[in-house]
């Protein structure tokens, strides 16, 4: 198992557990019929952030998933390296119209995603310096 010491267990526990915190406050707060103050606009910047939040948040619980199933020996590492991949970040662009409360959420969904994805890069730079490719592993194996 070639893991980094800032990628362990407990680590991902910890996050998997503040993820999913967030997804239910995310569900409480945009996950309903809700009226917005100002307008149109006002409820479209709303949910269009909150969807945003909600996939953000999503993705991080989908790869903190894949790392427990690893840590368990559920999947293989091939099988983490190559399905277990964090999808870009979707920046936020209507915080000026939402409520406090929701800004709150979306910043906190921002925070997560960050603390994830500087995992993940560390986690892949781990494996991939020096490390010979599958296809490198298996030739070795047949010439040897």
């Amino acid at each position: 198992m070639t893991v980094p010491a800032d990628i362990n267990p407990r680590i991902v526990e910890s996050l998997y557990c503040d993820a999913l915190v967030l997804a239910d406050e995310l569900r409480a707060r945009f996950g309903g019929h809700f009226a917005a103050q100002g307008g149109a606009e006002a409820h479209i910047a709303l949910t269009c952030e909150g969807l945003r939040a909600t996939t953000r948040t999503m993705h991080c619980l989908a790869w903190l998933l894949n790392h427990r199933a690893y840590f368990a020996g559920q999947i293989s590492e091939f099988q983490l390296r190559r399905h277990g991949r964090l999808p870009p970040a979707t920046p936020s662009e209507h915080l000026d119209r939402l409520p406090l409360d929701a800004v709150r959420l979306v910043r906190a969904s921002e925070r997560l995603f960050t603390r994830v994805e500087r995992l993940e890069r560390a986690w892949r730079a781990e494996g991939a310096p020096g490390e010979p490719s599958a296809l490198e592993r298996l030739k070795l194996r047949l010439a040897g």
